[in-house]
């Protein structure tokens, strides 16, 4: 199974999966349809599969016209989000197995920034497409979950191996790594991967995918037995801290 970023919107990622044995693709989260048809055309694939993480429209708004190009295809979403998925036809729960390219992907029910978010786990190929949920140097904002519901889905793709490709729907890396300088000075790791990100995005190149073992040094909402945020928070649980955290970084984004 090849892995390929597609470019879609301001700044999302929509992932092609693809299986050179049989000519046939899949995507997660369409964010539109034009760039996705473009991608396919020139690999010479077919379409089979959507693999949505969750409802939003930056994540869903391609799937209609991609079930109208290629009637057999297969949208897959969270049985929570039954309804708020343009033409899903199968329903997810955690522990399902969806399968491409003869791997089966393990889903994972991941909510906190919707409350059906899930995400979707090759271990054979060591892929993870997370959505909204972790992002590199981040985590989704709270729109319908939890501070505890979302602390608990970080630990669940925190426990992954550390080598496991992180594939996350946005391209929010900078301003993510930016915040988290802010409340982490100390850390050498983070520092440095800052500068590598900075130079990476002066050259409008992706910082996607990340790696499990790399947000564990790095991502204050992962760092939850870090003295200095505990310290920079005045928090010591796990959710209160990240709910912290969160709060903090929900009011950095309009600083």
């Amino acid at each position: 199974m090849q892995v390929e970023r597609i470019r879609a919107l301001k700044d999302n990622y929509i992932f092609l999966l693809s299986d050179a044995a049989t000519g046939t693709a899949a995507v997660v989260d369409p964010a539109e349809v034009a760039p996705v048809l473009r991608a396919l055309e020139r690999r010479g694939l077919r379409l089979v599969a959507i693999f949505n993480t969750h409802h939003h429209g930056d994540h869903v708004g391609g799937n209609h016209e991609l079930l109208q190009a290629f009637p057999e295809l297969q949208i897959y979403g969270s049985a929570q989000d039954r309804g708020r998925i343009p033409g899903q036809n199968v329903e997810l729960a955690d522990g399902d197995t969806v399968h491409f390219a003869g791997e089966p992907g393990r889903v994972l029910f991941v909510p906190g920034h919707t409350l059906g978010h899930i995400a979707y786990y090759f271990e054979r190929s060591g892929d993870l497409f997370c959505g909204d949920t972790l992002f590199a140097g981040g985590c989704g904002r709270l729109f319908e979950g939890t501070a505890a519901q979302m602390q608990h889905s970080l630990a669940r793709l925190a426990s992954l191996p550390e080598s496991t490709r992180v594939w996350c729907a946005h391209e929010y890396t900078l301003g993510n790594l930016r915040f988290a300088h802010s409340v982490e000075p100390g850390n050498a790791a983070l520092a440095e991967r800052l500068a590598a990100v900075e130079h990476l995005r002066r050259r409008e190149e992706a910082t996607i995918p990340s790696t499990i073992g790399l947000e564990l040094s790095t991502n204050p909402f992962l760092r939850w037995q870090s003295p200095e945020l505990q310290r920079c928070t005045g928090q010591h649980s796990p959710v209160a801290l990240f709910a912290k955290l969160r709060s903090l970084k929900d009011r950095y984004l309009y600083l």
